[in-house]
């Protein structure tokens, strides 16, 4: 079975290209959560616009409740979905002609009925890899989908499955693909994180006894690695981070992060050695992992307990960290902090970014994309001096999802619509 795995990780170029995020020719596609490294990060580069001349929207088309962000694949935009009919118990999974909004197909199915004063769409963010996209629906109804027909290959319900019961937020992590493993966060005895064959659906290692986790996993490489081996798949659950090895589940180093009761939203951000994972609870916590005799170990780092991050994700690189810190009470307030990536220092602080969230994309030239939770569009010089906001649009309706940047053209969904901006460019 080991060998097994270990081969198929090498024969698998296409699902590998997605989750180790390889060049495309023609700009980077952003085929899932936080697009192609899985970090907030692409190669494009978009030009500052005059305040009379703002991107352009080229097409907007509706969509259904949910927080899943749009992943963009090809000539194909991808949106999960509550069905736009109240009443009907079903979720959708929508592709879009990434050029023209036109729907190629549309494929719906039943689900446990859900109710939340938060909306009870999906909130993970579904993975094009491959053929495939992978999906998990608010109350964990788990499918994969062919890419180009939308034809269902295969769906569990998770909490059935492992007779869970389903997370107070529902579900929130979006899967990750390696190889041909589909890894998520269930949570509960021996199922915190399970991964499914990307091809049958069958469970192919189940392992841990934490809660689930609402934060997704990130893909992370430190220390002495052998030829071909895969990197670590890293979750951070209520009580700790966690760097397994893909093929089979086993542990290979684990942090303590322990007594989050809002929540572990936030996903890690790796820089070298080094991941920093920004809570409520903790603040900004750098952790090193590094190789020892034995195999791997984690060390602390450096802490910065201020700087402390709700639900929006942040983005690094090379020697800067640019998260979304959050005041909660009293009249809450998302601020862009900078830290020095080495030493945890707080360099500046970017007041009022948004209300509760605000997603941040690192382009290609450094410069910084924000889009505030009001929907308000800013492209920010950003250094270790502070940070100047260059020009500033509406992108789109009030918004609590990160969006997605693909060929110069930037995919915003709303509470109502997808909406698809052209970005001026580079001359």
């Amino acid at each position: 079975m080991r060998r097994h795995s270990l081969l198929a990780w090498h024969v698998l170029p296409g699902m590998l290209a997605v989750a180790l995020a390889s060049e495309p020719s023609r700009g980077d596609d952003w085929p899932q959560w936080l697009g192609a490294k899985r970090d907030g990060s692409t190669s494009e580069k978009v030009a500052a616009w005059e305040e009379a001349a703002p991107p352009k929207q080229l097409w907007k088309a509706a969509v259904g409740n949910g927080y899943a962000s749009p992943v963009v694949a090809g000539d194909k935009v991808y949106v999960h979905a509550r069905s736009s009919d109240p009443v009907k118990e079903e979720e959708v999974l929508t592709a879009f002609d990434a050029a023209t909004g036109n729907v190629v197909w549309s494929e719906s199915y039943a689900r446990p009925r859900y109710f939340s004063v938060l909306g009870s769409g999906p909130r993970a963010t579904p993975t094009a890899a491959g053929k495939s996209v992978f999906t998990v629906g608010i109350n964990g109804v788990m499918s994969a989908f062919d890419a180009e027909s939308g034809k269902r290959k295969w769906q569990v319900n998770l909490y059935d499955q492992f007779k869970q019961q389903l997370p107070r937020f529902g579900v929130c992590s979006s899967p990750l693909v390696v190889g041909n493993r589909v890894v998520v966060s269930v949570g509960g005895k021996g199922c915190c994180v399970v991964a499914l064959n990307t091809e049958t659906g069958a469970v192919e290692w189940q392992a841990f006894d934490d809660a689930a986790s609402t934060s997704s996993a990130v893909l992370f490489s430190a220390g002495q690695r052998a030829a071909g081996a895969p990197p670590d798949v890293v979750f951070m659950t209520p009580l700790r981070l966690l760097g397994l090895d893909p093929l089979d589940g086993s542990l290979r180093w684990e942090h303590p992060m322990v007594f989050q009761p809002q929540g572990t939203s936030p996903t890690p951000i790796a820089l070298g050695d080094m991941l920093v994972a920004s809570t409520q609870a903790h603040g900004a916590v750098a952790v090193r992992v590094k190789t020892t005799d034995s195999g791997y170990a984690a060390d602390a780092g450096w802490q910065r307990a201020e700087a402390k991050s709700y639900f929006s994700s942040g983005v690094a690189g090379p020697d800067l960290l640019f998260l979304v810190t959050n005041v909660v009470e009293m009249l809450p307030v998302a601020n862009l902090t900078c830290l020095d990536a080495k030493t945890g220092k707080e360099l500046w602080v970017k007041p009022k970014i948004g209300y509760f969230h605000a997603a941040v994309t690192k382009l290609g030239d450094g410069k910084l994309l924000v889009l505030s939770d009001a929907g308000t569009l800013s492209l920010l010089e950003a250094n270790a001096e502070g940070a100047k906001e260059l020009c500033k649009a509406k992108g789109c309706g009030g918004t609590l999802v990160a969006p997605a940047l693909a060929n110069g053209k930037l995919y915003c969904r709303d509470g109502s619509e997808l909406v698809c901006l052209e970005l001026p460019q580079p001359k």
